[in-house]
């Protein structure tokens, strides 16, 4: 019962998708969300939905597409994600980024309204934060939506209790094999508030490896162990936090 809740299948590296499925299968997942970050592949990210029964799409815009697009392009592409509503289950990949994103304000301002949005439509988000952790969860806590999940969350353990407070999930990811900060989180969060991502083709746990959805099984492993969980048990209860986020 594996899900990887978040990754890119519409990344160019993914030249053998037919290939990478399969294996997404015989290692054991059920439901692969594949995030879109601009209006290009959020049209490809629903193509591959249609294409593969345990693929379902998030369709968003990343911070640092939302600065590049005036207010008609904007409204154009989420024009097309209330179009689809009916075909994603959330909104994302959405979120602030610092360390690549220049104009802070503006990215704040299409941030909240990216999150009016998704509960207009009554979409979960899936959350992007790179230096600019504070800001989001303070946009995020201001703003009152409730199902939240913050993928690859790098902020402090005080903001990492702070979000875990509101209610917020975290998605650990298959990184998190070599990764001190992820191994801490999957110890602080509880159970009922983590999934399991690859963020494939990037952050893959093994070095030099093209990362895809069948790694997310190392996470889930590596959860277990520092749970003192068995795999199963930590996969059920990933399958439950679904099952309240998306249900």
């Amino acid at each position: 019962m594996l899900i990887d809740i978040h990754c890119h299948l519409d990344d160019p590296q993914f030249k053998d998708l037919d290939g990478v499925i399969e294996r997404a299968k015989k290692a054991g997942l059920k439901i692969i969300l594949t995030n879109g970050i601009n209006h290009k592949t959020n049209k490809r990210s629903l193509e591959i939905a249609e294409r593969y029964a345990l693929v379902k799409a998030a369709l968003g815009i990343y911070p640092t597409e939302a600065i590049k697009l005036d207010e008609i392009q904007l409204n154009e592409s989420l024009d097309f994600i209330k179009k689809n509503k009916n075909k994603i289950i959330a909104v994302g990949e959405i979120g602030l980024d610092y360390l690549r994103g220049n104009n802070k304000e503006k990215q704040k301002k299409i941030f909240i309204e990216l999150l009016a949005f998704a509960e207009k439509i009554k979409k979960p988000i899936i959350v992007h934060s790179r230096k600019a952790e504070d800001d989001v969860i303070n946009i995020l806590e201001s703003s009152g939506i409730k199902k939240v999940i913050l993928h690859c969350f790098s902020g402090g353990f005080e903001l990492v209790k702070k979000a875990a407070g509101l209610g917020y999930y975290f998605s650990i990811p298959a990184n998190i094999v070599f990764s001190q900060h992820f191994q801490k989180m999957a110890e602080e969060v509880t159970i009922n508030q983590l999934f399991a991502e690859t963020d494939a083709p990037y952050l893959s746990p093994f070095k030099g490896k093209r990362n895809e959805p069948a790694f997310v099984a190392e996470a889930v492993k590596k959860i277990a162990e520092i749970k003192g969980f068995d795999k199963t048990e930590v996969a059920n209860n990933i399958f439950l936090n679904y099952q309240k986020v998306f249900k």
